[in-house]
C-alpha cells in the first residue's frame, strides 16, 4: 500500500507542476495597484482609485480631478475645486453631499427660504437610486432637471395635526418620496406650501426639498418635523449622500475607447453614453492601471466551496477529493473513501493514472472553455431567479389555466437582444421618465416596441402579472396591442405592437411633421377614436382600467393616421364593486385632474379631464402648458375656459379650422371641453358620451346646441334640440375654483434661478 500511495503522490506531483509553472508565468494576485504612482490614495478615510486622482497630474483627466482639503480634520474630498464634497468612490458611483431646498415660515409668512440646485455640467450624472425627497405638513415642491430632455416631477406632503404623522413612513403624509431617472446632470428644487404653514405652524415650521439615495433617509415622523433647520440640514448633509454615476467619456463607446482598459479586462459601454472597464471573471485589481488584474487565488483567500484540495489556476481554480476518496469536493462530504479492495487496487491506479492525465489535458486546452461555461450557468441561473422574482410562475399558471397562449407570448432574453441587435441606441424610438422604448424585429419579421423600464418593484410581482393578463384581453383597434413580455430580466419587458407615425403632439406641436393632414375632419376623427378606446377601457371590459396619463403624447398614429392610446404604465384597474380608487399622485402636469390631485381619489372621471386638454390642445394648436406665454395664456385649460366666458372661443382655435369647420361644429367642440374641463368629477361626461358626441360632430356639418351637463341632469349633444348660445351658460361659477391648481402649475413653470 506504500508503494501505491507514493505512486498517488507522484502522478499528483505531474498533475500540479505545470499549474505551478503557470502561476510563476502568469502571477497570482498581488498588492493591487490603486492610483497612479507617487500620487496619495486616500483623503481622510475615502480611498481614491484611478482614473480619479487628487490634482490634474494624477487623473485620467480633468473630468476625474479631485481636491483633498487638509484644513479639515480628518481632511475632506471634493469634486475638481467645487464645494461637493465627496464620501465615497465605487467602480461605477459616487455618494457626494446633498443640497436642500427649504421653506421656513412664522405668524406673519414667509421667515426665510434656499432654493436647491445642481449642476454637474456633464462630467457625471444622478443616479436612479436616488429619491426625489419632500417633508411637511403643507408643502408642496418640484423638481426640473435635463437628461437630455427635459424631465419635471413634483411631490407633496400634507397633513393638519401631529399625532397623525407616523414613524418611518414617508407615503404622502408629513413626508412623501418619488423616483428620478436616469441620467439626470442639472436639476433645481422649488418649494411652495398651501396655506403658509398657518394650521400648522404649532409643530412645523419649514418645509424642505432635496435628493437622496434610496434607503437612506428614515421619515423621523414628528421629531423631523419640529426640529429647527440647522438640525433637521446637519442630520441630512452628514449621514445621507446623493448618488452619482460616472463613465469614461460620455459621448464614447468601447469601438472608439484607445486602450484604456488593461491587461485581463473588458470594456462594456454603459446605458445612456459613455463606458467602463472591468476586471474578467477570476482577476481582480484595476482595469485602468498597468499591468491591469491580476489572477485571484481563490484558494489563498478562501473565495471558494471547495472541500478537498484546492488548487489555484490563472482565472480559476481546480477542486478534487483528497487521495484515497472520491466524488464532488465542492460539497460539503461530497468526498467518500474509497473501498480498499486489494484485488482491484492496480485496476483503480491505472484509472487514476488516465483520468488525471485526461485531466491535465482537458484543464491546459479548455481553461477558456470552462470559463465561459461558469458564466454561462450563472446566467442561466440569473435568468431563472429573475423568473421567478418577476412573477414568471404565476404568469405561466395564469396563460395554462385561461387557455390564453395565442394573446400571449413569453419571450426570452436572446429574442429580444436579437431583434433590437442588443438594444442599440439607433433602435430608440422614445425615452420617458421612467424607461426606454425599442423598435425591435422578431424573427418572425414582426415589427415590434419593446419597453424596457428603469425602475422595478419585486412586492408588486403578483398585481404586475394579474395586470399583465388583463392587457393581453384589451383588443380594440384603438389602444395599442400588448403582445407579450420578457420575465428573464431584472426589470420585466414589455412587447408591443409598433406604431409607426409619431405621437398626436409632434404632429399638433412640429409643424413641418404633420400639420398638413390635421384637417378639421382628421383631428374630429382622431379626437373620435381616442375617445372610444378609452371608453372602451372604463366600462367594455371584465377589469376596468383607468389610464392615469392620458395626454397627446400617449396617443399614437399609425401608418393611415388612425389613433392608438398607449402607454399603461401609470394604469390602475378598478374591482367591478368600486367607483373610484385612492392612489398616490401620478400623471402629468397640465393634464392632471384638479379633483384627483387635491383627494387622490382616482376615477374614471380623471381620464375625462385629462382627454379635455387634449381635445384643447387639438383644437388651439397650443401646448398644455407654455413657459414662453403670458400668465393669462400660460395654463391651457385654465385660457380656454376664460376665453369661452369672454366670448373668444373664436380667437384661440387655429386660424385653419375657421375656415374648415362650420360656426355650429366649432360651438358644439367648445361645449364638449367645457364640460370636460368641469372641476367637479360627476358634471363630465363619460368617455362613452364624449365618444357620442364627437362622433355625431362627424357625421353632420351642424347640429343642435348641447347644454352644460350636471351631476343631476344628463342631456346629450345628439338629442338637444335647441338652438344653442355658447355662452348663456357659464363654465364655471365660482373664478377662485382655479386658483389652486393654477397656483401649483405656475409654480412649475417659474425660472428657478439659483441663489
Amino acid at each position: 500500500m506504500g508503494e501505491k500511495n507514493m505512486l498517488l503522490h507522484f502522478i499528483l506531483f505531474l498533475f500540479i507542476f505545470p499549474l505551478i509553472m503557470a502561476m510563476e508565468i502568469f502571477p497570482g494576485a498581488t498588492t493591487n495597484n490603486t492610483a497612479k504612482p507617487g500620487c496619495p490614495t486616500e483623503c481622510g478615510n475615502v480611498t481614491v482609485p484611478f482614473p480619479f486622482g487628487i490634482g490634474t497630474d494624477c487623473s485620467l483627466s480633468h473630468s476625474f480631478y479631485l481636491t483633498c482639503n487638509t484644513s479639515y480634520e480628518p481632511p475632506k474630498l471634493f469634486l475638481q475645486d467645487g464645494n461637493l464634497q465627496v464620501y465615497n468612490i465605487s467602480d461605477t458611483e459616487l455618494r457626494i453631499l446633498t443640497r436642500i431646498s427649504y421653506r421656513c415660515y412664522n405668524q406673519s409668512g414667509v421667515a426665510f427660504e434656499h432654493i436647491g440646485w445642481s449642476n454637474l455640467a456633464g462630467l457625471y450624472t444622478f443616479s436612479a437610486k436616488n429619491k426625489f425627497t419632500v417633508v411637511g405638513c403643507d408643502d408642496y415642491s418640484l423638481i426640473r432637471g435635463t437628461n437630455g430632455g427635459d424631465f419635471s416631477s413634483g411631490c407633496f406632503g400634507l397633513c393638519s395635526k401631529a399625532r397623525d404623522v407616523p414613524h418611518g413612513e414617508c407615503s404622502g403624509i408629513g413626508c412623501c418620496q418619488t423616483s428620478i431617472p436616469k441620467g439626470l446632470s442639472y436639476y433645481n428644487i422649488t418649494l411652495g406650501a398651501l396655506q403658509n404653514h398657518s394650521n400648522v405652524l404649532s409643530f412645523n415650521e419649514c418645509g424642505y426639498g432635496f435628493l437622496v439615495e434610496e434607503g437612506s433617509f428614515e421619515f423621523g415622523g414628528v421629531n423631523d418635523l419640529s426640529t429647527d433647520y440647522w438640525g433637521f440640514a446637519e442630520r441630512i448633509r452628514s449621514t445621507m449622500p446623493v448618488v452619482l454615476d460616472w463613465v469614461i467619456r460620455p459621448n464614447g463607446t468601447c469601438a472608439n475607447e484607445v486602450d484604456e482598459c488593461k491587461g485581463n479586462s473588458s470594456c462594456y459601454d454603459v446605458e445612456g453614453g459613455g463606458y467602463r472597464c472591468k476586471c474578467n471573471e477570476g482577476y481582480d485589481g484595476n482595469p485602468y492601471l498597468h499591468p491591469g488584474c491580476q489572477d485571484i487565488d481563490e484558494c489563498d483567500n478562501g473565495d471558494n466551496p471547495c472541500y478537498g484540495v484546492c488548487i489555484n489556476t490563472v482565472g480559476s481554480y481546480n477542486c478534487t477529493c483528497h487521495p484515497g476518496s472520491d466524488g464532488d469536493a465542492n460539497v460539503l462530504n461530497g468526498c467518500k473513501e474509497v473501498a480498499k479492495d486489494s484485488k482491484n487496487a492496480s485496476t483503480t491506479v491505472v484509472i487514476v493514472i488516465i483520468v488525471i492525465i485526461s485531466g491535465m489535458l482537458a484543464i491546459i486546452s479548455g481553461i477558456a472553455g470552462i470559463f465561459f461555461g461558469i458564466r454561462r450557468r450563472k446566467l442561466i441561473r440569473l435568468k431563472e431567479k429573475f423568473f421567478e422574482q418577476n412573477g414568471g410562475v404565476l404568469l405561466k399558471q395564469k396563460i395554462k389555466s385561461q387557455g390564453t397562449h395565442e394573446a400571449m407570448t413569453l419571450f426570452s432574453t436572446e429574442q429580444l437582444r436579437k431583434a433590437t441587435d442588443n438594444y442599440a441606441q439607433e433602435n430608440i424610438v422614445g425615452k420617458g421618465a421612467y424607461g426606454v422604448v425599442y423598435k425591435g424585429v422578431l424573427s418572425d419579421k414582426r415589427v415590434v416596441a419593446i419597453k424596457k423600464s428603469k425602475l422595478v418593484d419585486a412586492t408588486q410581482a403578483e398585481q404586475f402579472i394579474n395586470e399583465v393578463m388583463i392587457l393581453t384581453q384589451v383588443i380594440h383597434r384603438n389602444v395599442v396591442k400588448l403582445l407579450g413580455c420578457c420575465l428573464e430580466e431584472e426589470v420585466p419587458i414589455l412587447v408591443y405592437e409598433f406604431i409607426s407615425n409619431n405621437t398626436l403632439f409632434h404632429h399638433i406641436h412640429h409643424r413641418l411633421g404633420g400639420m398638413n393632414w390635421l384637417s378639421w375632419e382628421n383631428r374630429l376623427r382622431v379626437a373620435t377614436e381616442a375617445a372610444s378606446a378609452l371608453g372602451y377601457l372604463h366600462s367594455e371590459i371584465t377589469m376596468p382600467i383607468i389610464h392615469r396619463d392620458v395626454k397627446s403624447t400617449n396617443i399614437l398614429l399609425d401608418e393611415n393616421y388612425t389613433a392608438k392610446i398607449s402607454d399603461f404604465g401609470a394604469s390602475r384597474l378598478v374591482p367591478v364593486d368600486h367607483d373610484q380608487v385612492t392612489t398616490l399622485i401620478q400623471g402629468t402636469l397640465g393634464y392632471l385632474d384638479p379633483e384627483y390631485f387635491n383627494s387622490s381619489q382616482l376615477t374614471e372621471k380623471s381620464d375625462v379631464y385629462s382627454f379635455g386638454v387634449v381635445l384643447a390642445e387639438l383644437i388651439t394648436g397650443k401646448k398644455p402648458i407654455g413657459s414662453d406665454r403670458t400668465n393669462e395664456e400660460k395654463i391651457l385649460a385654465t385660457y380656454f375656459v376664460n376665453s369661452v366666458r369672454a366670448n373668444r372661443l373664436f380667437e384661440i382655435v387655429e386660424p385653419r379650422l375657421l375656415r374648415e369647420a362650420t360656426f355650429e361644429q366649432l360651438q358644439a367642440m367648445g361645449n364638449i371641453v367645457k364640460r370636460c374641463l368641469s372641476l367637479v368629477s360627476c358634471d363630465r361626461p363619460t368617455m362613452k358620451e364624449v365618444a357620442v358626441e364627437l362622433d355625431a360632430l362627424r357625421k353632420f356639418t351642424t347640429h343642435p346646441w348641447a347644454q352644460q351637463q350636471t351631476c343631476s341632469e344628463t342631456r346629450s349633444l345628439v338629442l338637444e334640440v335647441e338652438q344653442p348660445d355658447l355662452y348663456d351658460v357659464p363654465l364655471i361659477n365660482d373664478t377662485n375654483e382655479w386658483e389652486p391648481y393654477s397656483g401649483i402649475t405656475e409654480m412649475a413653470l417659474k425660472e428657478n434661478n439659483p441663489r
